[in-house]
């Protein structure tokens, strides 16, 4: 039986994630899972998004029992090496300059848990990322845009980042933070459809 989707609790703090998630017609509301984000040694970039994604999604489940949970990670591979969100300037200019002229990886996890239904999925997305050549000049004027701050890599491919990159090869919503068509087809494993109307309205929670 195929039923329609319910409202969305999104363990997340991401407004690119709450964007995405209302474009498809579904109501969201947002409880940040408190969860902190951090290399776990031992685990790849993958993985580690994938670690975070479905912690993220358990601590919210645990205190929201009627709820359908979404939770996503993005984390950027640079030769097996995770960059995550940059914590100062500094930081975000040398991740920057890491990424100045080659090809890393993003990776995207998500879990959906569906908490009355007793029922979860764990999905992930690759995509490949090319930039252009950066100099010092263009690193410390898109620093100065406060975009790097609260993006894994310290780049968002949405905003003025999108003039850092050269190429995308995969997903451009993996990129940006969910992909959007894996989650769709998630969801009708799970046996859920889209609203055929427009969402009801989002909001915190």
């Amino acid at each position: 039986m195929i039923r329609e989707l319910p409202a969305i609790l999104l363990a997340s703090a991401s407004p690119r994630r709450l964007e995405l998630l209302t474009s498809l017609g579904v109501a969201v509301h947002v409880r940040a899972s408190g969860v902190a984000e951090g290399p776990r040694p031992g685990e790849t970039p993958a993985q580690l998004a994938a670690s975070h994604a479905a912690a993220k999604a358990e601590a919210v489940a645990r205190s929201a029992p009627g709820a359908f949970v979404v939770a996503a990670d993005t984390v950027v591979d640079v030769d097996g090496m995770a960059l995550g969100k940059p914590v100062d300037a500094r930081e975000a200019r040398a991740m920057l300059r890491l990424l100045s002229g080659r090809t890393h990886l993003v990776h995207t996890a998500f879990v959906i848990i569906d908490v009355p239904g007793g029922r979860r999925v764990a999905r992930s997305s690759t995509s490949h990322v090319t930039f252009v050549a950066l100099d010092e000049a263009a690193i410390t004027d898109y620093v100065a845009t406060g975009e790097p701050f609260d993006k894994a890599g310290g780049y968002g491919v949405q905003g003025r980042g999108a003039a850092l990159v050269e190429r995308i090869d995969g997903d451009f919503y993996t990129v940006m933070g969910f992909p959007l068509g894996l989650f769709i087809r998630s969801l009708h494993e799970l046996g859920y459809t889209l609203p055929l109307s427009a969402a009801v309205g989002a909001g915190a929670a």
